[in-house]
Order: C-alpha cells, then sequence, then structure tokens
C-alpha cells in the first residue's frame, strides 16, 4: 500500500520560500533604508507583492505540485485549502520570527519607525492635534509588540491564505473520480 502524502506537508517547502523571500525583502528594504521607502511606490509594491501577490502565486504552485507531482493529477477543494493555508501558516511563522529575533537584536528600531510614522502623520495630516498623533503613535508602538505581531501575524496571512486557497481551488480543483 502506496503511503499517502498530505496537502499540508506538501506545501511546506513553498511556505518556506515564501517566508524566506518576505525575510530577504524586509532585510535589503532596512539595509537600504525605511526613510528613503516610506511613502514611495516600492514601499507600495513590496506590500501588494507580500499581501496578494506571491501568496496567491506560491498557494497555486504548491496546489499545482500536489496536483500533478504526487497526487497523480487529482486535487480536491479542501485539499487545496490545506495547502494553502499550510504555506502561508508556514511563510507567516518564518517572518514572524525573524521579526521577533531581529526587533530583539536591534530595538532600536521600533524608535526609528515610530519617529518615521509621526513625521508621515504630520505630513500628511497638517491638522493633527498633539493628542491624536499621541494616541495613533500609541497604537503604532502597540501593534510593534512582539507579543502582538506573532500572534496577528500567523492569523492575518492564515486569513489571507484560506481567500487565496478558495480562489486557488476553484482553479486548480480536478476531483478524482475512484473517490466519490
Amino acid at each position: 500500500m502506496e503511503k499517502k502524502i498530505s496537502p499540508a506537508k506538501s506545501g511546506l517547502i513553498f511556505g518556506v520560500l515564501f517566508g524566506v523571500i518576505m525575510v530577504l525583502e524586509f532585510v535589503i528594504m532596512y539595509t537600504i533604508g525605511m526613510k528613503s521607502l516610506v511613502g514611495t511606490s516600492v514601499g507600495m509594491v513590496v506590500n501588494v507583492a507580500n499581501y496578494l501577490i506571491l501568496p496567491f502565486l506560491f498557494i497555486y504552485l504548491g496546489c499545482n505540485n500536489y496536483k500533478k507531482n504526487i497526487n497523480n493529477g487529482f486535487i480536491s477543494f479542501g485539499e487545496c485549502l490545506k495547502t494553502g493555508v499550510s504555506i502561508t501558516f508556514v511563510a507567516a511563522l518564518i517572518y514572524a520570527i525573524f521579526s521577533v529575533i531581529f526587533n530583539l537584536i536591534f530595538p532600536e528600531f521600533i524608535a526609528e519607525m515610530l519617529s518615521i510614522s509621526k513625521s508621515e502623520m504630520i505630513k500628511t495630516t497638517p491638522n493633527i492635534t498633539s493628542e491624536q498623533l499621541e494616541l495613533g503613535l500609541n497604537m503604532i508602538e502597540k501593534f510593534m509588540n512582539p507579543l502582538i505581531v506573532f500572534p496577528v501575524t500567523l492569523a492575518m496571512y492564515s486569513f489571507f491564505g484560506l481567500i487565496y486557497s478558495l480562489i486557488v481551488g476553484v482553479i486548480v480543483k480536478n476531483e478524482n473520480p475512484q473517490s466519490l
């Protein structure tokens, strides 16, 4: 009897690749200088890539890989969901762990991001009161806390993975007629 590989396990490599790409993007942007990228099209392109293009691409590749190379040309809708959510969860886990470690190694990064956020808030809303500014900065600082960043990153990417998996599942689904 042949041992069947689970869809989640088959998506592991794609999740690792996606997570590593997000970490490399962050490192490159940090090396270039975050201040120079805030409010530019580069920051927007990276966000669109990380939240729209890359998850969809890796879920599609992972589902196709499972369908063609592991499951003899068949994949159910449920298997697409398992594969896609596992890919985004693994990627988010890698990125969240990196983020927590990075903030521990470079604690000045949070202060730098708060400074950038403050100047952007003042630039985009010149009539902002000091109370509103302080409230906004406090909220940003709370969401940079590792105890919040870690679970929120996992939940957010898993949710996006579920949504994109639904779309990919409709595209690549090919039920095995023997399993019906």
